[in-house]
């Protein structure tokens, strides 16, 4: 039985640091890792890439908040593909091959096609987009995506009068992403968004970070940005895009249902099941500060959800 925290000032386990933060985790995950790290370290191929990003429009720092340094964001996150724990993209993402690349958009859509990797960097002009980055586990970051408007890419295929969602998939290779061979989760990875979240202008497929072509830790070579809602929303490494009419369940409803539900947006009043979401900690920083509604996005999207209930709604 899961037991509700909701002391604001409770450490998550995400910030823990060192070897215990990672005791919670489930033993075949830990021995997965050993057996990984041996099977797969050092097995990377030369793999073609562009050595850097068309042009794009500078973004709009955020007020008194510094950006996240991009050692930070390569060596610390989640990508359950490559390792269980914070640390494992940086060390084994490196087998991922990000040439050729594309991504299938396909389901109830009039113009269903497959765009290769270049198709997408001409897609539509890219822009750096400054947003903050918020993990269910309680920490946070301050990102430079460089991207383009989800919004863009759903024009071109023009949805169906059925279309209701986007889901999402990621790669789930086991030769580049040797832990795809344990289930952790129902692979491949997929998320889902609601037609018009997908259609918001801050919603992106991002394709750079920091100036320079998406690093593999973080999701290479394209994947999702949704600034308002936790970071597990937006798929890494995306194959493929399906329009669909029915509400699809995605890979942490399938897990644990009880702790992450559909919508996923940041709310300090709804806590997990395990920890309060009233307060995070932005990487790099001592202090906890408060978590803010919609990730500090309310007044952008918060009428995308008027009248639902969000705590049920979670």
């Amino acid at each position: 039985m899961l037991i509700k925290n909701n002391d604001p000032a409770a450490p998550c386990p995400s910030e823990i640091t060192g070897k215990d933060l990672y005791q919670g985790r489930r033993r075949f995950l830990r021995q997965a890792g050993a057996l990984g790290g041996a099977l797969w370290l050092g097995q990377a191929e030369a793999n073609p890439a562009p050595a850097q990003l068309p042009p794009f429009k500078p973004g709009q720092p955020l007020p008194d908040e510094p950006l996240t340094s991009l050692d930070t964001l390569t060596s610390y996150g989640n990508f359950y593909e490559f390792g269980p724990n914070k640390d494992s993209p940086g060390r084994n993402a490196h087998t991922l091959k990000t040439r050729p690349w594309s991504v299938e958009v396909d389901g109830e859509v009039l113009k269903p096609r497959r765009f290769d990797l270049d198709e997408l960097l001409r897609l539509a002009p890219l822009e750096e987009r400054i947003y903050r980055l918020r993990c269910v586990e309680g920490w946070s970051a301050v990102v430079p995506w460089i991207g383009f408007p989800l919004a863009e890419l759903i024009r071109r295929v023009q949805p169906t009068g059925n279309a209701r969602y986007l889901e999402f998939w990621s790669l789930a290779d086991p030769v580049q992403m040797p832990f795809v061979q344990y289930p952790t989760l129902d692979w491949p990875y997929r998320e889902a968004l609601r037609l018009d979240e997908a259609m918001h202008p801050l919603a992106i497929l991002a394709v750079g970070l920091y100036g320079q072509v998406l690093p593999k830790p973080n999701g290479a070579p394209v994947r999702l940005v949704v600034p308002w809602k936790y970071g597990f929303k937006s798929g890494k490494s995306i194959v493929r895009i399906r329009f669909l009419e029915q509400q699809p369940r995605t890979s942490w409803m399938k897990a644990a249902p009880d702790e992450y539900g559909f919508y996923a947006n940041v709310n300090p009043a709804v806590s997990h099941p395990r920890w309060s979401q009233a307060k995070e900690r932005r990487l790099g920083e001592f202090f906890r500060r408060p978590t803010l509604p919609f990730n500090g996005y309310a007044a952008q999207v918060a009428s995308l959800y008027a009248g639902m209930d969000l705590h049920r709604n979670y």
